[in-house]
């Protein structure tokens, strides 16, 4: 099943290791991936759809969508027994402002937006203080037993954003 990548032309050399980490997630979970579209866009993208979605009129970090959460009367597919399909909207404006605060690199930081939507896309929640707790150990879990794909994403991510050097 495909995972796809929306993002900014100088980035898109980043699929790879996004890709991993979303598989990796999801394993960690004990499901696997379906479809899936990552965007990468920015604050004023991700408001609107805050806004939209959720009648939250701010930017936000990462948004999921979940193709697999029942409606209107239809009733939810066991959560262990397909693939996981959706979409994950990351805003690289809050990407980037988070990593400073944090003090990790913009990979890093991107990896663990990536690894917290596809958590939501499993099925964890954040709304009480335990089910936060458990978001956390799961997305640090995830992030040790990755390092390797972090780091490459890490290296994706600076190649992708470093100047080109012109010759004279």
């Amino acid at each position: 099943m495909a995972i796809t990548l929306k993002a900014p032309p100088t980035m898109r050399g980043i699929a790879t290791p996004l890709r991993a980490l979303i598989r990796a997630t999801l394993a960690h979970e004990n499901l696997k991936a379906g479809e899936i579209a990552v965007v990468l866009t920015d604050d004023a993208e991700l408001r609107a759809l805050n806004r939209q979605w959720r009648n939250i009129d701010r930017a936000t970090d990462v948004l999921s969508f979940s193709y697999d959460e029942a409606g209107p009367g239809e009733t939810p597919a066991p959560k262990r027994s397909k693939a996981v399909n959706g979409d994950l909207v990351i805003s690289l404006d809050r990407m980037g402002d988070q990593a400073k605060r944090y003090r990790v690199s913009e990979g890093r930081e991107l990896a663990r937006l990536v690894i917290h939507g596809a958590l939501h896309l499993a099925g964890l929640d954040h709304q009480r203080a335990a089910e936060r707790r458990h978001m956390r150990l799961q997305e640090d879990a995830v992030l040790k037993r990755g390092a390797v794909t972090v780091a490459q994403l890490e290296r994706d991510m600076k190649r992708a954003t470093a100047p080109t050097s012109r010759r004279a």
